[in-house]
Order: structure tokens, then C-alpha cells, then sequence
């Protein structure tokens, strides 16, 4: 055999491993996993506020920006209008109270979007409950407090969520790295059926969030370090179409600027983790600090694949519900055309 002959071989035999890596990780190829984006409503319903800065102690109540609506975050009100305006999914936060109970809020203390003080978790329900959960919010430094005397007695509990919404799709946020919460959320959760834990999520720090994935292989659960396992080894792995175990039975959060880089995007990647049991949510862009948002405005999602049936994590439900269900992701709804929803929280803004 000749050299030539030798390399012309050698030239095929790279060229058909390209095409085939191609083709085995083209998107075209691979069907779409459903027929429309699936919605996830940070929080439900809520007032939007200014990022600029923000650090885990900004106080974003004392930061609310002009919004249409007076739903207030993480209330049984606020989850029921997102779900009527499009929402697949609610995410909500949860704490453990001093009487074996969890509250349904973000912060870690009360201090700044209530008239109550003192780190959430060192209270009992009901004194969580007694809480004007509105107090706090402000839009001028504090010329006007506009939901003040509006939110008291609205902060749900874990069970009154799960009994309002008894089939609904539910992800919870642990709020803390403590694995005795876990186990309680985890002696909570087994109460229910089989059926219905497949249609509930966990989230949040690693101890606790594990106990979920131990006790309760049915929800799909994620940890930060999770996550960076998981899209580290696929980078790594995926080219061949092998999906890692650790990303098996999970829920994965990727910033959309990272999403072009998975093998397969998006439907080839999308069909391999539903096949591990795994639901993945875009997140609006990650530039290495701070914060990465939901996507919120409609100019970011329309430069989505036509044909993208992953999930979607927003922070303005009530801005891409109405859009993307409605099959018009480049257009922006008008306020009057979102939904007929009637606003518990009847306020005048004073923006």
C-alpha cells in the first residue's frame, strides 16, 4: 500500500467519524419532546424589582419596579394567577417553622417585606401567618409602601399549597444547607402518592436536597454542585450520546447563553435527559457573578429553536404565560390582553 493510499484512508476514516458524530448529535434529526415550551413561574405572580447590585442581602421589596399587577410573591393568590396565565410549573420557597410546619416565603428573615423581624424559620406558623407580607414593598425609597395592610394573613403554608393545588406541578425551593429539614420535607412528601410525587420538583442546597433524591427517587431534584457535575460530564461524554448518571432524575437550570454548547441542542440533548428522567429550564444569561434571572422579556425567547419544547424559568409569568401559549413568542402582549384575571390586591401605584 502506498503512502498516499495510507493517507487517503487515514482522511476518510476521519471524515466518516465527523459525519457520523454530526449526524449522531444533530438536532434536526431528533423530534421535538413536545409541541410548545413548558412554563415554570418563579415565585408565581410577583412584583418585578431592580437587579442592579443585588447581593443575598438586598432587600428587593424596598426595589420594586412599576408592574400591572398586585400580586405579591410566594401567596396562594399570586401561584393560582400564574397558573391561569400559562404556567406549566410554580416554584416557591420554603422554611421550617418552630412548630413542625413549613411557611411558604423567599427571604430568610422576615425583616424586610414584612412588619414582622427576625430570621423566618425561629417562628411559628401562625406567628408567620399574623404577618403583613406587603409591608415592606416600595417603588420611590419609601414615599409609598402601597400593599401595606394588604398581605397580612396571606403567607401559605407547605400543606395549604399542596391541598390548593392537589394536581398541579409544584417545585420546591430548601432554602438552607440543613439536612434535618430534608428529612422533615422528605417524611412530608411520602405522604404522598406515587402519582403525585412525580409531579413535584426539589431544589436548593446540597444536604437537604440529597435526602429528597435518597428517599424519594420519583421527584426530580438538583443541587448546584449537581448541576455543574452533570453539564461538566456531558461536555465531556455527550458527543457519543451517553448521558451521566449523576444527571439522571434531575431538573437541570442552563443559562441560555450556555445551551448552544450541549451536544445535540435542543433536541437531541432534550430527548436524552427525558429518557433519564430529567427536565431541563432555561434561565436567562449567566456571565460568571451575581445572578442569572428567568427569562422575562419575549426578545430573548423568540431567539429560541422554532420548534423548542424544553421549559422556560421566568420571573414575569404573567408577560411570556399569555405569548408563548399562544403560540406568538415575538409579540408583546398588551397589558388589557394578558388575561381576565381580577387582582386581589386592588392598589393605585405610586411610581
Amino acid at each position: 500500500m502506498t503512502y498516499f493510499k495510507i493517507v487517503r484512508r487515514a482522511v476518510l476514516v476521519i471524515f466518516g467519524a465527523i459525519v457520523a458524530l454530526y449526524l449522531s448529535n444533530a438536532s434536526f434529526l431528533a423530534r421535538p419532546i413536545g409541541s410548545q415550551p413548558v412554563l415554570v413561574a418563579h415565585r408565581g405572580v410577583a412584583q418585578d424589582f431592580d437587579r442592579t447590585g443585588l447581593t443575598n442581602e438586598t432587600c428587593t421589596a424596598a426595589r420594586m419596579l412599576p408592574t400591572s399587577h398586585g400580586y405579591l410573591e410566594n401567596t396562594i393568590a399570586s401561584m393560582q394567577a400564574a397558573f391561569a396565565y400559562g404556567a406549566d410549573f410554580v416554584e416557591f420557597d420554603i422554611h421550617p417553622t418552630t412548630d413542625g410546619h413549613f411557611a411558604v416565603f423567599h427571604d430568610w428573615t422576615v425583616n424586610c417585606r414584612t412588619n414582622g423581624t427576625g430570621v423566618t424559620r425561629e417562628h411559628t406558623l401562625a406567628s408567620l401567618q399574623s404577618l403583613d407580607i406587603g409591608y415592606g414593598y416600595t417603588s420611590n425609597q419609601g414615599k409609598t409602601y402601597p400593599f401595606r395592610g394588604k398581605g397580612i394573613g396571606l403567607m401559605p403554608s407547605l400543606d395549604q399549597v399542596l391541598t390548593t393545588f392537589p394536581t398541579r406541578n409544584l417545585i420546591i425551593n430548601i432554602k438552607s444547607n440543613d439536612p434535618h429539614e430534608g428529612e422533615r420535607l422528605a417524611e412530608r412528601l411520602a405522604q404522598l402518592s406515587s402519582d403525585r410525587q412525580k409531579q413535584i420538583m426539589v431544589y436548593g442546597g446540597d444536604r437537604p436536597v440529597r435526602i429528597i433524591q435518597e428517599r424519594l427517587p420519583l421527584i426530580q431534584t438538583l443541587w448546584i454542585h449537581r448541576l455543574k457535575q452533570c453539564l461538566v460530564q456531558y461536555a465531556a461524554l455527550g458527543w457519543m450520546g451517553y448521558v451521566p448518571a449523576v444527571c439522571e432524575r434531575s431538573m437541570l437550570m442552563i443559562p441560555i447563553n450556555y445551551a448552544s454548547w450541549l451536544w445535540g441542542w435542543p433536541n437531541r440533548f432534550l430527548q436524552r435527559m427525558m429518557a433519564v428522567n430529567t427536565t431541563i429550564f432555561l434561565l436567562d444569561n449567566y456571565e460568571g457573578k451575581g445572578f442569572s434571572q428567568g427569562l422575562d422579556d419575549l426578545e430573548r425567547i423568540q431567539k429560541l429553536p422554532n420548534n423548542y419544547s424544553g421549559g422556560i424559568w421566568t420571573d414575569r409569568i404573567d408577560l411570556i404565560g399569555p405569548a408563548v401559549k399562544a403560540g406568538r413568542r415575538s409579540v408583546n402582549p398588551e397589558p388589557n390582553q394578558k388575561t381576565n384575571l381580577q387582582h386581589p390586591l386592588k392598589v393605585r401605584h405610586s411610581f
